[in-house]
């Protein structure tokens, strides 16, 4: 009789605690599912699916790792930014470098004496609005303010030499650092040797364009001998081919010391020495340019290459 009690009694009991366990189970789940909503609609709303024991199971997880997942979310937030942020910095050192939306136009022109260059840069700027800058420009007004460069310099000038490149460089990549170049710039008459087309590379300073103006060397040394200053504007005239318009200007109008025909076959024996070896640096971006016709025939080309750009 005791035993036929026992076993039944202990199925009773197993079967009560089973019940009972399963109440537990239930309001421990509810309470944890509570609390895990709670959580959870901090972390993402409205994003609760789970029910009954299992969401009781899920949701315990997700309370353990939750503070993990934040944890690995953050670094990868602010490597985001941080690589948004140097977008935009690399975004802004292009943009410094563009005009209208257009690549920086950066432009070297050479040629012989008297091949056309200055009457060509005033065109270019003209029309395209980029800053010319002349080396030989910069070398004379260092002559007339008398600086210790411009004193210098001066003797090789007047013999129709190149000045050293210790001189010269140094002013060029000062000039062309300066603001009004950020736009894009003309560099006239420089470099006109391998050193100083060096000089150039080494200090970063790389044109896109290099324009060479040809001219047989008897009508090169013609217009230089032929060639005047008016040192009121700065216009130049040509005794035969650009003539002044009236007696008064024609009166003050002067020779530069240079521009004899003994000293202007002597620079054209430089330019000649020097310009394949200048050539050889900017082979890939080289432009030939038949200098020995019309100003406006001339520039027609120049204009056609520099739209390319």
């Amino acid at each position: 009789m005791s035993n036929a009690l026992v076993t039944p009694s202990s199925a009773f009991v197993a079967r009560a605690r089973a019940r009972s366990g399963e109440g537990r189970g239930r309001t421990r789940g509810a309470t944890t599912t509570t609390r895990a909503r709670a959580n959870a609609d901090a972390l993402a709303p409205g994003k609760h699916a789970n029910k009954g024991n299992k969401a009781t199971t899920t949701t315990k997880g997700s309370n353990a790792i939750a503070p993990v997942v934040r944890k690995t979310n953050a670094p990868s937030t602010v490597a985001v930014a941080g690589g948004c942020a140097a977008a935009i910095a690399a975004l802004a050192i292009v943009a410094t470098q563009t005009r209208g939306g257009k690549k920086q136009r950066k432009i070297v022109i050479a040629g012989a004496p008297a091949s056309g260059k200055g009457t060509q840069c005033e065109m270019i700027v003209k029309k395209f609005g980029i800053t010319h800058i002349s080396a030989g420009d910069l070398l004379r007004a260092a002559v007339a303010q008398g600086t210790p460069a411009g004193k210098q310099a001066k003797e090789f000038m007047d013999r129709g030499d190149l000045v050293p490149n210790e001189v010269v460089v140094n002013m060029v990549k000062e000039r062309l650092s300066q603001p009004d170049c950020a736009k894009g710039w003309l560099l006239d008459g420089y470099p006109r040797s391998e050193e100083q087309a060096q000089a150039l590379q080494e200090s970063g300073i790389e044109p896109d364009l290099f324009l060479l103006l040809d001219v047989p060397d008897e009508i090169l040394i013609d217009r230089v001998v032929g060639r005047r200053l008016d040192p009121v504007d700065g216009t130049i005239y040509h005794l035969t081919y650009f003539p002044p318009p009236t007696p008064e200007i024609a009166a003050r109008l002067t020779q530069r010391s240079d521009d004899t025909k003994e000293k202007a076959a002597n620079r054209l024996a430089v330019h000649h020495r020097n310009v394949d070896a200048v050539v050889g640096k900017y082979e890939k971006i080289i432009q030939n340019i038949d200098g020995n016709r019309a100003k406006g025939e001339v520039f027609k080309d120049i204009e056609r290459l520099i739209k390319a750009m």
